[in-house]
């Protein structure tokens, strides 16, 4: 027979804000796989007999690779064991879960999703950042700044339009590209640009810019990954833009 997987978001850093399932599934769990950003708290919800496997990485230290990941799930699933797999935020955004749900559904294992707080909804909450708003802003839209190849990013100019609120993941050493991009499609360079570092934990920050200086205030207020960055484009900015003379539109 074989196990079952549970993909589980813990949320961005508190242990607070897991959900009640999530909870149980991790007590429940023989094999438990944790990214790096999952809180060490979040741990301690485990039963004192499961193994627990760090299978973190960030994108200097090479890490557990994604192939050797899904051979310890193939491996644990085929053996009848129930995973509990911890990632930070939702899994079902940024988490890589398709592949580790094609993994168990190979085994034909039993798959449970448990979702998480996402960092881009916490990041709002933590900064009192409205992702929607009535009259202004009628769509929120998650990207990244980093695709799996280089030079294959989203048409950010295509995302960040009126009326829409745009939260871009993985996206400080892109802030350059960001920037010049968008400015050179014509979106204004007064919009709003919030970096909020550390969601979730004691040393979140906050640092307000504008389109135009989001490069060059990220560089001096030294931002660092994990950070989400939200830009805002209100309907009634991109009004009071139209009505500009063009020599006078920033």
């Amino acid at each position: 027979m074989t196990g079952k997987l549970s993909l589980i978001g813990c949320g961005p850093g508190a242990a607070d804000l897991l959900t009640l399932r999530a909870v149980q599934r991790i007590a429940e769990a023989d094999l438990i796989l944790y990214d790096r950003l999952v809180d060490p708290e979040v741990l301690g919800h485990a039963s004192p007999s499961a193994e627990l496997c760090y299978v973190g990485k960030q994108c200097t230290d090479g890490g557990r690779q994604q192939a050797d990941i899904n051979t310890l799930l193939r491996e644990a699933l085929a053996e009848g064991r129930r995973v509990a797999r911890l990632k930070s935020g939702d899994p079902m955004i940024f988490g890589r879960a398709a592949e580790e749900i094609a993994v168990a559904v190979s085994l034909d294992a039993e798959i449970e999703i448990v979702p998480g707080v996402t960092a881009a909804l916490a990041a709002a909450a933590e900064s009192a950042i409205t992702v929607t708003e009535r009259a202004e802003l009628q769509s929120f839209v998650v990207t990244t700044g980093r695709s799996a190849e280089k030079d294959k990013e989203p048409d950010w100019a295509e995302l960040v339009k009126p009326g829409v609120c745009v939260a871009f993941y993985m996206s400080v050493a892109q802030a350059w590209r960001i920037q010049t991009a968008l400015m050179a499609r014509g979106i204004p360079g007064h919009l709003p640009a919030d970096w909020i570092e550390n969601v979730g934990k004691p040393d979140c920050r906050w640092t307000r810019s504008r389109l135009d200086r989001l490069a060059l205030d990220a560089r001096e207020q030294g931002v660092k990954n994990p950070a989400i960055l939200f830009i805002r484009y209100p309907l009634s900015a991109a009004e009071a833009e139209a009505a500009l003379p063009v020599a006078e539109r920033v």
